[in-house]
């Protein structure tokens, strides 16, 4: 028998059979992969890593390019409302006296009341709401009226429990609901 037959007869037989053996030839595998990574990679850059901090802030914006700040002061336009339609402060009110409802009132009636006041879109998404679920029961002081553009408001009405915020969009002059949001106090 040669040196080389008795040798790897040996090792499947005596030294792969225990647990040093696996775990000499695991460590052989896991460092022979790691060994031919680096060999395939090339020489690594020793700048780049978390210790590589920048000697001076990053900017986004050079320094002589101007005022960086908003970029409009003036005021937003007035909303402009087609001649005998409602103001966007009529539709808010008139929508949150919808939307409020009253007792005994149907889901179905509680629909019909806002859906005059309301965008397609926003009635579709209404359309599974209970008004049982109206989270409020009265209006507690003055709507807040925030002009974005001619055609777009935003309304803030205080309630008995929160605030309702409403956005109403006047795409052919007339002002409807576009958009209910609850913020809880």
């Amino acid at each position: 028998m040669s040196a080389v037959r008795r040798a790897v007869e040996f090792l499947v037989t005596r030294v792969l059979r225990s647990r040093l053996g696996i775990a000499l030839a695991l460590a052989v595998v896991v460092f022979g992969v790691i060994g031919a990574a680096r060999l395939v990679s090339g020489p690594g850059d020793p700048t780049i890593g978390l210790s590589n901090r920048p000697s001076q802030p990053i900017t986004t914006v050079a320094p002589t390019a101007g005022d960086d700040g908003a970029f409009s002061t003036a005021a937003p336009p007035s909303p402009v409302t087609r001649p005998g339609d409602l103001t966007p402060e009529q539709t808010a009110a008139r929508f949150v006296t919808a939307w409020l409802g009253r007792p005994g009132l149907t889901a179905e009636q509680w629909h019909e009341g806002m859906r005059p006041l309301s965008t397609r879109a926003l009635t579709e998404k209404l359309a599974g709401a209970d008004p049982a679920g109206v989270p409020a029961g009265q209006v507690s002081d003055e709507a807040t009226l925030r002009p974005r553009t001619e055609t777009l408001v935003e309304v803030l009405v205080p309630l008995d429990t929160g605030r309702l915020r409403l956005e109403l969009v006047a795409p052919e002059g007339r002002w409807l609901v576009d958009a209910v949001d609850w913020e809880q106090e």
